[in-house]
């Protein structure tokens, strides 16, 4: 049987200093217009970005960052299809970005795959509304099939960072559903762990109404480390504000 979420949801509030004080470290969750208006320069943007921090010193391509945008043309999608192969390879020698062919690799294959898929719908982020969160796994299995270097931890965090609505499976997430009553290993994976999750979210979502970022990050406070307000790291915000 699993925990309610509102049993979790309470333990939430007392780690975190009662109702208000949880509310206020949750994210604004994009509209969907909001969300709908993401062009998709920025989101091969924030694909970009996600891969080459995925594993790296964030702080690094933070500070990198404005250069990666003038090393890849804005990230203007159809200009990038127009690189020749040897283009590409220069890269590897460009000090502006992280000079790693298997990163620059990733982004010229999802160039393509964010053009062919923005055709198709009018717009990657219209490709990516056709999946609502509760049928997130469906999705990460595109983005694993179809993207590259997207699938994992990688594809959750770039969908959050975009604003789509959706669970991360950080270790307190993990955690909260273990203890929720949930089976499931420290990192899960397989396609069965991964649909036992989904109807875990869609039954909390049900239960509270709440938006699955919400869900995830109340979880997450939950349990492990109590950190104070000002320790926690608000990425959906930040991320958000980057790409307005």
């Amino acid at each position: 049987m699993m925990e309610k979420f509102a049993e979790i949801q309470a333990r939430a509030m007392a780690r975190k200093g009662g109702a208000q004080a949880l509310q206020d470290l949750l994210p604004k969750v994009a509209s969907e217009a909001q969300f709908l208006a993401l062009p998709d320069d920025r989101v091969l943007a924030m694909m970009c970005r996600t891969i080459n921090q995925a594993g790296f010193n964030w702080a690094v391509i933070n500070n990198k960052w404005p250069q990666f945008e003038a090393a890849f043309l804005g990230f203007d999608v159809d200009r990038l299809a127009m690189l020749s192969a040897e283009q590409w390879e220069a890269y590897c020698n460009d000090p502006r970005v992280v000079r790693h062919w298997p990163r620059i690799k990733a982004l010229m294959e999802n160039v393509s795959f964010v053009r062919a898929y923005s055709h198709e719908y009018g717009s990657f982020a219209r490709f990516l509304n056709t999946f609502p969160a509760s049928r997130q796994i469906d999705l990460m299995a595109v983005l694993k099939k179809r993207g590259s270097r997207l699938g994992g931890n990688t594809g959750q965090w770039f969908l959050r960072y975009v604003g789509k609505d959706g669970f991360v499976l950080s270790q307190d997430v993990v955690l909260a559903l273990q203890q929720a009553g949930l089976d499931i290993p420290p990192q899960p994976s397989s396609k069965r762990d991964l649909e036992r999750i989904q109807l875990a979210f869609n039954t909390w979502a049900d239960e509270t109404g709440l938006s699955y970022t919400h869900l995830g990050k109340i979880a997450a406070y939950s349990v492990g480390n109590n950190y104070a307000p000002q320790q926690i790291d608000h990425s959906v915000s930040k991320f958000n504000a980057m790409i307005d």
